[in-house]
Formats: structure tokens, C-alpha cells, sequence
């Protein structure tokens, strides 16, 4: 790309004046961004954690005072943050604006990050989890849960809190090409399938500068990660990263359904509950009986909900405390229920292999059409 100036004439701003009002502006963004996140922080920040959540994880291999920076709440800033003007002409030049294949909204696609998030009470609240296009709840050991974030057509400036990756995760995320994870890291018997797989792994060892610590939370749930800085580490490969069809269709909502108000996946130590809003027309989500916050202060929603019946195993790797973990068998076929509109289907989803994606369909064979916008994904023991 070749710039270009323009001189200026007698009573128009010069491009030093233009920048200077420009810097001043973002400045001020920032500044309404840090007090929002301090009143957000303030009335629903939960700093401590059960010493079951605290121990019953794989190890994180940094700590506070590590190569990775320490940062205010004012780093996480809860704008939209699809990053610089430059840097997303670059993630998104190979795509021309249209339907999105994880969401169906009108936009770019771009390249494909999956993030793991911290899901323990004292990891809440989220941050930025609201504008990944899709949301996958994973179980983990000892029943908790995890979630992972799937993000192409938004690029928040940060991202958290981060925790470590799970074996099926791989699984999982090659129906997306090669996408980028990101993660907090895992122990060394894990670490060494992760860096044979196709998924191009980010974790905070590897590429440290790309993640921070949040100075007001505590460890391990403190750990964000910056997302533009993680794809800059990553090898460009546009026809293997780049959104691709995984299977999902979107448009108007098929006949028949059940009228449904509440549901809710339990494992032994997490409860998921997604409860319609009449009002906002999307299904509200909490965790363990309390409402799922971001750092803004607003509950999360979603306008789909599909809660996918899944095998999962213990696998062979175990946590620090011993603890199995689960493999959530991704590859298939099962029972689906997808809630959309204040209704639940009933649904079969099939995935032939890993290199593909997943379909959902009505009992008569007929696409499943989930509503356009954000997707969650909820993994139930079948």
C-alpha cells in the first residue's frame, strides 16, 4: 500500500493538529473505559477462590512477579477494540463483508483464535467473552467447567482470565483449519501432544509478551492475553485459518418446538443455566446459580443455545492433584437440544471426522436454523 498527503490550505486543520485531536480522543476513551471497569470491578469483582478451584488444576507454569506484565483494570478496556485501523485491514483483506459462518451476521471473516477461559468463581467476571462468535462450556476435572472462545469476526484488546488447554481441545478445534489457541499452559506430558497437533498453540510460556496480569486479581485467575499480539507471533496461513464453514446454518426458526422458559446443565461441581428474556429476546446466562457477568457489569446472552449431548471418557492425562482428565469425544453423532425464541428442538448433530464440521437437524432430517448471532455450545454427559 503507497500513502499519500494531502497539503493543507488556509483554514483546515494540519495532519499534526489531526493527530494530536485524534490522541487526545483515544485518551479519553480510555479514561471512560478504566472508571467503567472500576465500577464494574468494585460492586461484582470476586477476588478470592475456593481452595478446591485454586489446586484442582493443572499447574500454571508463570506466576506474578513473571516475564509476563502487570496491568490495571484500565487495560481492559470493554469496548469493542476490534484493534488498530491497520491491523484489522490486515486480519481481514483476504474476506469480503458477508454472511458469517459462526454467526451468520453480515461482516468480514477473519483469522480464527480459540481463547480458554478461566471458569472457577474467582475467575469471574469475564472479559470479552461477549464478542466471540462462538462459546464452547467444556467439563474438567473434578467436575468444574471451562470455557473456550472462539473469535474471527471481532478482535478485543484483551481477553480473560486465560487457563490451561485440555487434550480433546485439539479434537475440537481442528474442524476450524488451523486456528490459533491460547492458553495459560499445561503440564509437560500434555504440552508435547499439543505442539504435534495442527493447532498453532500460543501459550503465556511460549510467547509471554502477549499476556499480562491483572494487578487487582488474584492468581491464578489473573491472567489475560491480548489478542492482536498472539496473532502476530502466529505463521499467516489465510487458507487454513481463515473462517471457514463448520456446519451451522442460520435463517428463521423451523416449526414446532417446545415452549421452554429455564435449562441447565449440571456437572458435579458447575451448574449452566440459560433462562428466556421476553425483553431482550435472548437467553440470559449464569453460573452456579448466579448470573454470568463481564466486566462491564452486563449478564451474558446469547440468542442460541445448543446443548450437545457428548461421550466423555477420562482420558490419560491428569491434573496436578491426580484428578482424571475428561475427553470430550467432539467426533460422532448424538442428540442435540437447540434453544432459540423461547423454544427447545430436538435435534440430532453428526460430525463424520475431525477435519469437518458439525450439522444439527430436526428429528426429520431437516437443517436445525439457529438464530444469527453469537452461538453457545454446551457439552452434556449423554
Amino acid at each position: 500500500m503507497t500513502a499519500t498527503t494531502a497539503q493543507a490550505t488556509p483554514g483546515e486543520p494540519t495532519a499534526e493538529a489531526d493527530r494530536a485531536e485524534q490522541n487526545a480522543r483515544a485518551a479519553r476513551r480510555i479514561r471512560r473505559g478504566a472508571r467503567l471497569i472500576a465500577l464494574a470491578a468494585a460492586g461484582s469483582l470476586t477476588l478470592g477462590a475456593a481452595a478446591y478451584e485454586s489446586t484442582h488444576d493443572d499447574p500454571d507454569p508463570t506466576t506474578a512477579s513473571s516475564s509476563a506484565s502487570s496491568a490495571s483494570s484500565a487495560e481492559l478496556s470493554p469496548g469493542t477494540a476490534a484493534g488498530p485501523a491497520d491491523e484489522n485491514a490486515t486480519d481481514v483483506s483476504a474476506t469480503a463483508p458477508g454472511p458469517h459462518p459462526f454467526t451468520g451476521r453480515l461482516t468480514h471473516r477473519g483469522r480464527v483464535l480459540a481463547v480458554k477461559f478461566d471458569n472457577a468463581r474467582g475467575a469471574r467476571p469475564h472479559h470479552g467473552l461477549d464478542q466471540a462468535d462462538l462459546v464452547y462450556v467444556e467439563k474438567v476435572e473434578g467436575g468444574m467447567s471451562r470455557l473456550m472462545g472462539v473469535y474471527s469476526s471481532s478482535r478485543p484488546r484483551s481477553l480473560g482470565p486465560v487457563r490451561s488447554a485440555r487434550e480433546s481441545d485439539v479434537e475440537l478445534l481442528k474442524q476450524f483449519g488451523r486456528p490459533v489457541l491460547a492458553y495459560s499452559g499445561v503440564r509437560s506430558s500434555l504440552a508435547k501432544f499439543l505442539r504435534r497437533s495442527p493447532i498453532h498453540i500460543r501459550p503465556h510460556g511460549k510467547v509471554p509478551r502477549a499476556y499480562f496480569r491483572a494487578n487487582d486479581r488474584q492468581a491464578p485467575h489473573n491472567l489475560f492475553v491480548k489478542p492482536w499480539s498472539v496473532l502476530r507471533t502466529a505463521p499467516a496461513a489465510p487458507k487454513t485459518s481463515l473462517a471457514k464453514d463448520i456446519g451451522f446454518r442460520f435463517g428463521p426458526a423451523p416449526r414446532g418446538g417446545k415452549r421452554a422458559w429455564m435449562r441447565s446443565v449440571n456437572y458435579s461441581a458447575a451448574r449452566h443455566s440459560f433462562r428466556w428474556s421476553p425483553k431482550w429476546k435472548k437467553w440470559m446466562v449464569s453460573f452456579d446459580g448466579v448470573p454470568a457477568r463481564l466486566t462491564s457489569g452486563k449478564q451474558m446472552s446469547a440468542r442460541t443455545i445448543v446443548i450437545q449431548k457428548v461421550l466423555m471418557r477420562p482420558s490419560k492425562y491428569r491434573d496436578v492433584n491426580g484428578a482424571v482428565t475428561p475427553y470430550i469425544h467432539t467426533v460422532g453423532r448424538g442428540t442435540a437440544t437447540v434453544l432459540r425464541d423461547g423454544k427447545a428442538y430436538d435435534t440430532v448433530w453428526k460430525r463424520p471426522s475431525a477435519a469437518g464440521g458439525t450439522t444439527f437437524s430436526l428429528k426429520n432430517g431437516t437443517p436445525m436454523n439457529f438464530a444469527r448471532g453469537q452461538v453457545w455450545i454446551v457439552f452434556a454427559d449423554r
